[in-house]
């Protein structure tokens, strides 16, 4: 089913902010990804994180209502910025909101969550002389 299907414009909207903020929150790519699986869940979602234009720097939310299936998988670089235990914790709020029929409102704030947890800290100069 194409996601478009799936929800209202509102909801895509909503879904679309919230990949926004947590691009702009993390410098990381976030993809949403919502439909069956060719195969097995997680080998589907790393196949599909591997068809990003920068897998390494990328999270990818599958879901699939229908097989009632969640993953997030993460690209090299952006599993440095977030642990397993964070996108534990954001699947776990999904799945929460999915129980309820709540399917945009669960990837809105399972996404601000992945944002959050893979926050950037901001850079400090270490070339500037300490000063006493």
């Amino acid at each position: 089913m194409p996601a478009g299907d799936a929800f209202t414009p509102d909801q895509l909207y909503d879904i679309e902010r919230a990949v926004r903020n947590a691009e702009a929150s993390s410098g990381l790519h976030f993809s949403v990804y919502v439909g069956g699986a060719d195969s097995e869940t997680r080998p589907f979602a790393l196949e599909l994180l591997n068809e990003l234009p920068d897998p390494d720097h990328s999270v990818l939310v599958y879901v699939d209502p229908a097989g009632r299936r969640l993953e997030i998988v993460t690209g090299a670089q952006a599993r440095r910025q977030l642990s397993d235990t964070e996108a534990g914790l954001a699947a776990l709020a999904m799945q929460t909101s999915f129980a309820t029929g709540d399917l945009a409102g669960g990837l809105v704030t399972g996404v601000q969550q992945l944002g959050a947890h893979a926050h950037l800290a901001p850079m400090m100069h270490v070339n500037e002389p300490h000063k006493q």
